[in-house]
């Protein structure tokens, strides 16, 4: 008996983290333990777009993870340059692309300039359904590829000392945040503890007005049984990623996904090394993408994902593997965020 072919895809969308581009010889991270190939990320970048152009079923969108370009760019003065070099290559994609930002956009800008540049995607996408307030400069959004879904785009580094003027209120309250766990000099050396090793300079978390932002979105698609991907360039499972790679408040915004039936998945980069786990408190899966700059050049880190109504394909090119992502159950009622968050 022949096997009937499955329904084609509701849509497609790729995804790709932490190009990392410079054009410099290749590097080592700050722990001087693993190499970092700048300059061949581009190549590795065009052979994702080859990729996408050449798909039977072109992507829909693109998700950039964040970290698009490498920090030791402004030491050359060649942040403006280096950017400009990788949005050229994604101009020639088959599809717009959503802008995560990663630690590495703030070591090149600082926020406000991040807000007037190409790297701002709500300028760019006719499908964003709420913003986060125009005060707060938090850069979050959602929007909807197709009529059920949802995307949202979330600011890791909204808390945090990237990014914010030392003279300003957000910056000294970040600062006395970060003191409590992390006694260091130099903010960017861990405090080897377990989870408190997530508390230094290149990771942040989120704001209370971005939470509560987040909430009335997953609220609304609730009510109108839509299923929501959120993505953000920090991860917020332990599970799915190393603790020196969490968000500082990744308790808080776990517990608001908890608190809803519509999520289905959370997609971040940050970990080169990449990670999944699903949720077993409400079955979201979590996903971290493995990062370009830490694949030699002779292979690949990217992936396409097909959604359909119960679940999402991904399928990975190089170091990033296949997936199936099958939509949680709504069982009954979904119990708001628990005062003591436990991890499963």
């Amino acid at each position: 008996m022949e096997k009937c072919p499955e329904h084609p895809p509701l849509f497609t969308f790729g995804v790709i983290a932490d190009i990392q581009y410079a054009d410099l010889d290749d590097g080592y991270n700050f722990t001087r333990t693993r190499r970092r190939y700048y300059r061949s990320s581009l190549q590795l970048l065009k052979n994702a777009l080859e990729s996408w152009r050449e798909s039977a079923v072109k992507p829909k969108f693109i998700l950039q993870l964040g970290d698009i370009i490498d920090g030791f760019n402004k030491s050359h003065d060649a942040s403006d340059q280096a950017l400009d070099t990788v949005l050229t290559e994604f101009s020639s994609g088959p599809a717009e692309v959503h802008h995560v930002w990663g630690n590495h956009e703030f070591y090149n800008f600082s926020r406000s300039a991040l807000l007037r540049s190409r790297l701002n995607s709500t300028l760019h996408s006719d499908g964003i359904l709420n913003a986060a307030p125009a005060d707060s400069e938090i850069y979050a959004y959602s929007f909807s590829p197709v009529p059920g879904f949802i995307f949202v785009v979330l600011d890791g580094y909204d808390v945090g000392l990237l990014g914010r003027e030392e003279s300003s209120q957000q910056y000294k309250d970040s600062l006395s945040l970060i003191r409590q766990h992390n006694p260091n000099k130099d903010l960017n050396s861990p405090v080897f503890k377990g989870l408190e090793e997530r508390y230094t300079m290149f990771n942040g978390g989120f704001s209370k007005v971005q939470l509560d932002w987040l909430d009335s979105v997953l609220s609304s698609a609730d009510e109108k049984q839509e299923k929501v991907t959120i993505v953000s360039h920090l991860p917020v499972h332990p599970r799915s990623t190393t603790p020196i790679c969490l968000a500082w408040n990744y308790d808080e915004l776990l517990s608001v996904i908890r608190s809803h039936s519509c999520v289905v998945c959370f997609m971040a980069g940050h970990d080169h090394d990449g990670g999944y786990h699903r949720d077993k408190n409400g079955g979201v899966h979590h996903l971290t993408v493995q990062g370009v700059v830490e694949t030699p050049p002779d292979g690949n880190a990217f992936a396409t994902v097909s959604v359909y109504e119960d679940k999402m394909e991904l399928k990975g090119c190089g170091r990033v593997r296949d997936r199936v992502f099958e939509f949680p159950q709504n069982e009954g009622n979904i119990t708001k965020a628990m005062t003591d968050l436990q991890i499963n």
